[in-house]
């Protein structure tokens, strides 16, 4: 059996670390509040601060607010989530 090195389109494979596998997070998880129904994530943001996810920003309702935190765990796996999302009155 011969193994060769990864490649990716010719170039050394190298798997995302650090500020990468970060953004990569922070968009997948943003991605996943853009499609998901029961909230408008239009206003939310979505960082990671000390390895947690945090949620900031605006929706209408606090069930919107509870949803987008229990999609943004379903996405960041073991990773904690802060919700700090406020409602708009």
């Amino acid at each position: 059996m011969v193994f060769k090195q990864p490649t990716f389109y010719g170039e050394p494979f190298e798997p995302e670390t650090g500020k990468d596998k970060d953004a990569a997070l922070e968009e997948a998880v943003a991605n996943a509040l853009a499609v998901a129904g029961g909230v408008d994530a239009a206003d939310v943001k979505v960082t990671l601060d000390d390895h947690a996810v945090v949620l900031t920003g605006m929706v209408a309702t606090v069930s919107e607010s509870e949803r987008a935190t229990a999609v943004a765990r379903a996405v960041a796996g073991s990773r904690p989530v802060r919700n700090e999302i406020k409602i708009d009155s």
